[in-house]
């Protein structure tokens, strides 16, 4: 079964401690503690990862980020990306074409997944039984270092 991790983009990126930069491959990008564990996670776990940025959209790891920028989803930006661009970058990147989507993010994460990937595939959301950041950041530090994914 082909598993996909989705794991968020996070606050911190590389240009607040190197601001000079330009462009960046994503995997580069994002420097924060939840968002490199949640890709270590998805390094361990599953068959591929992508990044979902509300400004964005879902990046592949070589995928280039131009610069600095501070949206989330949730938020009244014109900078957010559309729902159909969301859905049609998961289909142009066969996003869809997976069994399953690990989706390794909180829960305002939930309708953004489940109003772009409307076909039926199935969706596990793990980190949604924890109470906080602190918990998150232990269990996902506890599941890799114990080689054994979180249920």
């Amino acid at each position: 079964m082909a598993e996909l991790s989705i794991i968020p983009c996070g606050r911190k990126k590389i240009w607040d401690k190197q601001p000079e930069l330009g462009a960046v491959p994503a995997k580069d990008a994002y420097i924060g503690t939840l968002h490199q564990r949640t890709r270590q996670y998805a390094e361990m776990f599953t068959d591929q990862w992508v990044i979902l940025s509300a400004k964005h959209g879902f990046l592949f790891a070589d995928d280039s980020v131009d610069g600095q920028y501070d949206v989330t989803f949730g938020q009244k930006s014109d900078e957010i990306i559309s729902f159909d661009k969301l859905i049609k970058q998961a289909k142009d990147k066969q996003l869809d074409q997976f069994d399953q989507l690990v989706v390794l993010a909180g829960k305002k994460y939930k309708p953004i997944i489940d109003r772009t990937f409307t076909k039926d595939i199935p969706r596990v959301f793990p980190l949604l039984q924890y109470g906080g950041i602190g918990y998150i950041l232990r269990a996902l530090k506890q599941s890799v270092e114990t080689n054994t994914p979180i249920h």
